[in-house]
């Protein structure tokens, strides 16, 4: 891993840092010990075991675009500007999960239904993307409402989100269907009225104290916004390429209590070859002062037919965290070594990395530094309600070394950018809506003439509530 300076300078701080408030965390090994309970042991039967609860989630997303991009509509058969695009959805989901059969190995399965209604559906306010707006490629359809082809939205619609059978041994399960699946190369991404989902089959494994392991192979992929499944693609890649197979292995190991690692390996079929490393420690005591430490790093290598080309990325994060009783500071550094983008799979939040915001600052060679100052209001008696602020630069953008043809860089030599946002969040913690949760954040992006993510501010208004049946 290539760490510059400036990484290696607020390595050094941290450490000296750290040394004056350890006392208060334990640093003592813990071995990696055989579990001697069993999950499998405990099932309560098939029908005993079962739950049917859901979530209905409204989300309002207003965004304008700024420095002259625009939206586009069209109106009387032709396409037409916008600066504006609106988007508001609600989204619910309906889980029936089943308990385990007792016995040696035991079987349950997963059902949920996912279901979204376009409470706005004026087809200027559904504008579709021109190029200038994080998230989305250009000529895309709009990414947030289900839309018809002329950019009318779809009233409404359903799918089967989660269908799937689970096995269980002792603490292992093994799941084959469509399922939610969580790792730093694959994971499903809820930040939109519905969440995205995977088919394939998965193992999780438990059997060890402190060491547990993961795997899964997947061929498919159901997105937020789309009724059907699709193949896989990176998230910004412009050749169209699709996979069909993504395999994925790891571990996550806690050798202290103060300290967890996770190590990742996978392989996407003619497109790359990607291995992960993570680890958070955290010192100290947080009534006087604590220190949380985290570092994510990435490295990504061509593979089979080399459908997004030559690779050879190496992408990492380092940020340090100081928390003061009601009160958190944090520093990231975030560094692409990379002619090309540090990229991801689409329809995943495969991408642990302190800075991935709005925009994800993960051109060629770009290097970012983030700062965030976070309240919880719990300390001055209103627990669920909570505040953050942040602003975050990028800099040093250069595809200009790019030879390849999957990623559009080569006109971006010394881009910036940068980035704030602001936020509040409460969290309901009694009574009928128990666990409820409304967020509202407005964020602000400005880019440099070539840097990919434009200029724009966004404001989401997001209300998540939670519901028992069974």
């Amino acid at each position: 891993m290539k760490l510059s300076s400036t990484a290696i300078l607020a390595l050094a701080i941290s450490s000296i840092t750290a040394t004056a408030y350890a006392e208060s965390q334990s640093q003592e090994y813990t071995p990696v010990t055989v579990n001697t309970s069993s999950a499998q042991a405990d099932a309560t039967g098939f029908l005993e075991g079962s739950t049917i609860k859901g979530t209905t989630r409204n989300w309002y997303a207003n965004e304008q675009l700024k420095r002259g991009s625009t939206f586009t509509y069209r109106k009387d058969g032709v396409a037409t500007p916008t600066d504006r695009r609106i988007n508001w959805v609600q989204g619910t989901i309906v889980n029936f999960s089943s308990g385990f059969t007792q016995g040696t190995v035991g079987v349950s399965t997963e059902l949920a239904v996912y279901n979204a209604v376009a409470l706005d559906r004026d087809r200027k306010d559904l504008a579709s993307n021109n190029g200038g707006a994080p998230g989305s490629r250009p000529g895309a359809g709009n990414n947030r409402t289900l839309t018809t082809e002329g950019g009318d939205a779809q009233g409404q619609w359903s799918k089967l989100g989660l269908a799937n059978v689970k096995f269980r041994v002792s603490n292992t399960t093994l799941t084959a269907g469509r399922q939610n699946f969580s790792t730093p190369i694959v994971d499903n991404i809820g930040n939109r009225p519905l969440p995205s989902s995977f088919q394939g089959v998965s193992l999780h494994s438990e059997e060890l104290n402190n060491l547990s392991f993961d795997a899964g192979t997947f061929d498919r992929v159901s997105p937020r916004t789309e009724e059907s499944l699709s193949k896989f693609r990176s998230e910004y890649t412009n050749n169209g390429a699709e996979t069909d197979h993504v395999n994925i292995v790891g571990l996550n190991y806690q050798p202290l209590k103060s300290l967890k690692t996770s190590l990742y390996a996978s392989q996407v079929e003619d497109f790359w070859n990607q291995y992960y490393f993570g680890a958070t420690h955290e010192l100290g005591d947080s009534s006087v002062l604590s220190l949380t430490t985290g570092l994510n790093y990435y490295k990504t290598v061509d593979a089979g037919k080399k459908e997004m080309g030559e690779i050879d990325n190496d992408t990492y994060s380092l940020s340090f965290g100081l928390t003061h009783q009601a009160h958190s500071l944090t520093f990231s550094y975030q560094e692409v070594n990379g002619n090309e983008y540090f990229d991801y799979l689409h329809e995943t939040n495969g991408i642990y990395l302190a800075n991935s915001l709005l925009s994800d600052f993960n051109g060629p060679n770009e290097k970012s530094f983030q700062i965030a100052y976070g309240l919880n209001m719990a300390e001055y008696g209103v627990p669920g309600l909570k505040f953050n602020i942040y602003q975050a630069r990028g800099w040093g953008i250069d595809g200009t070394h790019y030879t390849g043809t999957a990623y559009d860089v080569r006109n971006m030599d010394g881009e910036h950018h940068y980035e704030y946002g602001i936020g509040s969040s409460y969290a309901v913690q009694s009574g009928p809506l128990k666990a409820t949760t409304i967020r509202a954040t407005y964020t602000t992006h400005r880019a440099s003439e070539n840097q990919a993510d434009g200029s724009i501010n966004e404001f989401r208004l997001v209300t998540t509530i939670p519901f028992n049946i069974l």
